[in-house]
């Protein structure tokens, strides 16, 4: 079987100004980057304004394990699928982060035949949309310490700083490092960190943005730092929002490129789902709606981070309502969460599946607290068996769930028809009823409390005295009525990434908490997550070159 980056090379790509015909936009509309990428240009996306909204399909997947659940293969894969059967489709999802790309995920591009073209570029530099939002969050990070150095006028506090600068790599020494060393002119000393730009708060706000004037006011109420006597200090307080905005005029424009069968795909912004929101940005999600009758899209890692935060911040925040969700399962992850090594999944294991189903069970149960109709697909292997997949099968009909196979993998939009068509019949014959999992106007604590024990199966929440102090404070500035994005391993329903299945007789231990106040969210970090992820003992970098002829080899 050839490697994903081969199939992806090997591509017959079309123009991307022939990609664009197919959701109607004219050549003059695209702003291009090249041959085969290009933005949507803020005068198309004013046309479309008035079009009405295709229906919103969300793509969400049971707790990530070593082996691999295919949530992005089987949305490209569900894209080309609607286009086999002659529907007018269009996908939106997150671009793709350095950071893994160089660690141990790879890339986010799909995978097999059913991928997002160019590969390299998306999983690479692509437009510049990473690299400008990097550049922004530093921007207000010099201007934050030139304006302790040049006199502190607003009295900052440099042991109440609170914003990071970012970098697009895993590199696990920047996690806390000391600035401001040498001599007086060098700035103050003081303990600094850097996130990783896909858990800055900028990319939070680019993806939340309804156009530049809502980026503008979401940029400059970001909270970088407390007085002396604990007042906050915002971005446009430094007068920092306008320089910020123009390094992101052009990253606030979503990207199109196309899948190996040419169905287009808008792919913009990336916040991870463990330490972020999760999901690709506003802006594309409905420019995608306004162009095509189908609009596939996701949410990252499993349905506990991924959906809930794509329900309970974007949906909520936007206004979106997502007509079906379709939940990515493999018997092999099954098998992982009933307890089988990752070296044994390719055995049968029939009493396996059975008792690791239940993390696919309670992933269901949540989905359906939302009210939108859930379909359940499986990533097909060529080792699962025929009792496996008839018992999964059962068990999803049992749970008012429709089901089907997915072979996009290894046969692109053709392995996806069933999956499709069990789709536009959920869309046909069930209708949604969505809703939000809790009421804004709850404390913070209630509402942690809330996706805890509903979506985890947590017994409760126990937070540090950093934790309690910061969400008191919150609440005194006014900001009690955000809701929360959750920071936790994808690996566990809990807070542990080693509880599989479907933990009981658990709490969820709450250690720091702050305000995007951009965002219009409140982090909380649960556990042992990290905002600056390190790479492992031996990186896919290492593996990744380029010949004489520019031809790039190992990207996965």
């Amino acid at each position: 079987m050839k490697t994903d980056i081969q199939i992806a090379q090997e591509a017959q790509m079309e123009h991307i100004a022939k990609v664009a015909e197919k959701l109607d936009i004219r050549e003059d509309e695209l702003e291009l980057y090249g041959k085969y990428k290009a933005k949507l240009s803020d005068e198309f996306m004013d046309r479309i304004k008035d079009n009405p909204n295709g229906k919103l399909i969300l793509v969400t997947a049971i707790n990530p394990t070593p082996a691999g659940e295919g949530k992005t293969t089987t949305s490209v894969g569900l894209g080309q699928a609607m286009g086999v059967l002659g529907k007018k489709a269009c996908l939106a999802l997150r671009e793709p982060s350095l950071g893994p790309c160089f660690g141990v995920k790879g890339g986010a591009a799909g995978g097999g035949y059913a991928q997002v073209v160019p590969m390299e570029d998306l999983n690479l530099h692509f437009t510049g949309d990473f690299h400008a939002i990097t550049s922004a969050n530093n921007l207000l990070a010099a201007l934050l310490d030139n304006h302790i150095q040049q006199g502190n006028i607003l009295g900052i506090d440099p042991r109440q700083v609170v914003w990071k600068r970012c970098l697009d790599m895993n590199d696990r020494v920047l996690r806390n490092i000391v600035v401001g060393l040498g001599n007086k002119m060098d700035g103050m000393v003081r303990e600094d960190h850097f996130v990783i730009t896909v858990a800055s708060e900028i990319m939070a706000v680019l993806c939340l943005a309804d156009d530049m004037a809502d980026l503008k006011k979401r940029l400059g109420r970001m909270i970088v730092a407390y007085t002396f006597d604990g007042k906050p200090v915002t971005a446009d307080d430094l007068n920092a929002t306008g320089s910020m905005a123009a390094l992101l005029k052009d990253a606030l424009k979503p990207n199109l490129i196309q899948t190996l069968e040419h169905t287009p795909a808008l792919i913009h912004g990336g916040p991870f789902a463990n330490i972020a929101h999760g999901c690709n940005s506003v802006r594309a999600t409905k420019t995608a709606l306004k162009m095509a009758d189908y609009v596939i899209t996701e949410a990252g890692f499993g349905a506990d981070l991924g959906a809930e935060k794509f329900y309970d911040i974007k949906c909520r925040m936007a206004g979106l309502k997502p007509d079906a969700v379709v939940l990515v399962a493999t018997v092999r992850a099954l098998k992982y969460n009933g307890g089988v090594a990752k070296a044994d999944l390719n055995a049968p294991n029939l009493e396996a599946v059975k008792k690791g189903i239940v993390n696919l069970e309670k992933h269901i149960e949540n989905l359906q607290k939302y009210g939108v109709p859930v379909v359940v697909t499986l990533n097909s292997f060529i080792t699962d068996t025929e009792e496996e997949v008839a018992f999964i099968e059962q068990f999803c009909n049992e749970r008012d769930c429709e089901f089907a196979l997915s072979e996009v993998w290894a046969k692109g939009g053709e392995g996806g028809v069933a999956l499709a068509e069990k789709v536009l019949k959920t869309l046909e014959t069930k209708e949604s009823n969505f809703k939000v999992l809790y009421n804004e106007e709850l404390s913070l604590k209630e509402k942690i409390e809330t996706v805890a024990k509903e979506i985890y199966g947590a017994d409760g929440v126990t937070y540090s005295a950093a934790a309690n102090k910061e969400l008191k404070r919150i609440e005194d500035l006014g900001m009690g009525n955000f809701p929360v994005c959750m920071a936790k391993t994808q690996y566990s329903l809990s807070d542990d990434q080693t509880k599989l299945g479907r933990p009981t007789d658990f709490t969820v231990n709450v250690r720091e908490v702050y305000v995007s106040a951009g965002a219009g969210f409140v982090v909380v970090v649960t556990g042992a997550i990290m905002t600056m992820p390190g790479l492992p003992k031996v990186p896919a970098a290492n593996n990744i070159d380029v010949d004489d002829n520019g031809i790039i080899t190992g990207l996965f």
